[in-house]
């Protein structure tokens, strides 16, 4: 039997797995900038979690979940999203006692049986952003730029969508206009479905005769209660002050029941119809449906494998050289090994040639590991105490004594 990955999952090989070890690192630094702290949560929950934090009328509870009973009959759930496990962490260990703000990021794989196609897959990785206790707009417009920030320090260029759907109030009247607009339409199945239980789900329904008949639907922003206006045209103000530029979309609502208010999604130009790179918005209800007090909410979850094909994509053949590769041969490995692990734990990223080949071949073994420097230790260098250190970009070499070898290799530019 060929043994190959199951459908929709894919092995992440090393150039890749590079990539996304860039990503995850930057996305750390700027979460850790921001005040945000990692939580990691376990990779399956209760299926009552999802389906009551995420809403059993969405696409993801009905269709997509990975679901299983285990040996005492306990229904478990493979994590599609990540705020519902976040916002169960924090119920569970009352993490919304301490200091207000709470600023919580993640980074791990989620799982869906979706479709398999470019940039999604059965297994897939999110980053995500959340902060608990602050409901105020300033907070909205913080977790937007960070995601913003974060796009440009990878080098895609993004657009962002917004839009408000309002609070359980106001969006309960706009709920009683779109109901009569939909029964007057012909719709897909699943759609008809969804008309009273939870009709703004049609909204963010694919189906394209759905999508055409749904262009004269009513929009929320027409119905917006005060406050509601007031605190999404605040969002807007603060973006604007940070020259971060947005989309007005009356139709983004998202594919999850949890939101309120601020809705937002980041796309792409890029990938075709493949377009969303993630988004996110408000849930000031969640953390009590959940079980916890009231604490208003705000977050992102982007798609780290989508957003890798851009990253592989402006990176190129761009990746400068680094580290140093250690050449010798004979007798003269044993002095170098010494070299080779005592410069690693200086912290110097060291190769060294473990197969016994030719200088040339060692030589070409560099290129290919894109080394920025050679370290040579020939028989007549060590006699004369003293080894040569050649930079493979330019191609200056320099004699360098050996009790000064530690020293001139530390102050080297790209060896760590």
């Amino acid at each position: 039997m060929k043994y190959t990955v199951p459908r929709g999952t894919r092995d992440l090989l090393p150039e890749q797995a590079e990539v996304f070890r860039h990503m995850e690192v930057t996305a750390a630094e700027l979460a850790r900038i921001y005040g945000y702290h990692e939580l990691r949560t376990p990779m399956f929950e209760h299926s009552e979690l999802f389906e009551r934090g995420v809403g059993e009328s969405t696409d993801i509870v009905e269709k997509e979940m990975y679901t299983f009973s285990d040996r005492g009959e306990r229904s478990l759930t493979l994590r599609p999203e990540g705020t519902a496990p976040v916002v169960r962490a924090v119920v569970e260990h009352k993490l919304y006692n301490g200091p207000m703000p709470l600023k919580l990021f993640y980074w791990g794989p989620m799982f869906r049986y979706e479709r398999p196609q470019a940039g999604r897959y059965r297994q897939f990785w999110q980053f995500g952003i959340e902060m608990f206790g602050a409901e105020g707009p300033r907070a909205d417009v913080e977790v937007i730029a960070l995601g913003w920030r974060w796009f440009q320090q990878l080098g895609i260029e993004t657009e962002l969508v917004m839009n408000s759907i309002g609070c359980p109030e106001c969006r309960a009247q706009y709920r009683q206009v779109l109901i009569e607009y939909l029964r007057k339409q012909e719709l897909c199945a699943n759609c008809v479905g969804r008309i009273d239980r939870n009709p703004l789900r049609v909204l963010d329904c694919k189906h394209k005769e759905c999508q055409r008949r749904l262009e004269q639907a009513p929009l929320i922003s027409e119905h917006l209660c005060q406050p509601c206006a007031d605190h999404f045209q605040a969002v807007q103000t603060g973006l604007d002050q940070l020259e971060i530029s947005y989309r007005l979309d009356g139709r983004l609502v998202r594919g999850l029941d949890y939101y309120n208010r601020t809705t937002f999604e980041y796309k792409t130009k890029e990938l075709g119809a493949q377009d969303a790179l993630g988004g996110g918005g408000r849930y000031d209800g969640l953390v009590e449906l959940l079980g916890g007090p009231t604490v208003p909410a705000v977050g992102f979850a982007l798609g780290v494998d989508r957003i890798e094909l851009l990253c592989s994509a402006s990176a190129g053949a761009e990746t400068p050289r680094s580290g140093l590769f250690l050449v010798a041969t004979g007798e003269t490995t044993k002095k170098a090994d010494q070299w080779l692990y005592s410069l690693r734990e200086q912290g110097v990223a060291v190769q060294a040639d473990l197969l016994e080949r030719s200088f040339k071949a060692q030589f070409k073994q560099a290129d290919r590991n894109n080394c920025r420097y050679a370290l040579i230790f020939g028989p007549d260098e060590l006699a004369r105490g003293e080894a040569e250190v050649r930079d493979l970009e330019t191609g200056k070499q320099t004699a360098v004594a050996l009790e000064k070898l530690t020293e001139h290799i530390l102050a080297l530019e790209g060896v760590k």
